[in-house]
């Protein structure tokens, strides 16, 4: 089922929100500072292209530089990136078939905002990483 789901989704808005987070990796890579934030951009683009049976769990060995770089991404990349998942969740709504797709798109924005922390792991091992 969840491929089926994840093919659909890739029809509708994956391959779009995933060009976009490349979009994004690509720019931050420019500099060496950004390249962090790049890993983190091409990290969430194979998510954002098949989600389904992913999911996101929080780091807990996530420091203080997981916050401050955060803030910088929240500046850099992540709004914009935020703000295509809105966009995109509301156009999909429009439809009955679409609604789920819209809900994916809404549980994506808050990775989109605050990625670093977080790690994309199996659903079927959401508490591996622990």
């Amino acid at each position: 089922m969840k491929t089926l789901l994840n093919i659909i989704w890739l029809v509708l808005s994956g391959i779009w929100l995933f060009l976009g987070y490349c979009l994004a990796g690509v720019l931050l890579c420019i500099t060496i500072i950004g390249i962090p934030f790049g890993i983190a951009a091409f990290r969430i683009a194979l998510y954002a292209l098949w989600p389904f049976g992913y999911t996101t769990v929080e780091r807990h060995d996530a420091g203080a530089g997981s916050c401050v770089g955060n803030v910088l991404w929240l500046v850099l990349a992540g709004w914009w990136l935020a703000l295509g998942h809105i966009v995109t969740g509301i156009a999909l709504c429009v439809t009955i078939i679409g609604i789920p797709f819209g809900i994916a798109n809404f549980k994506m924005v808050p990775l989109s905002l605050l990625p670093l922390g977080r790690e994309i792991v199996p659903t079927d091992a959401p508490f591996a990483s622990r």
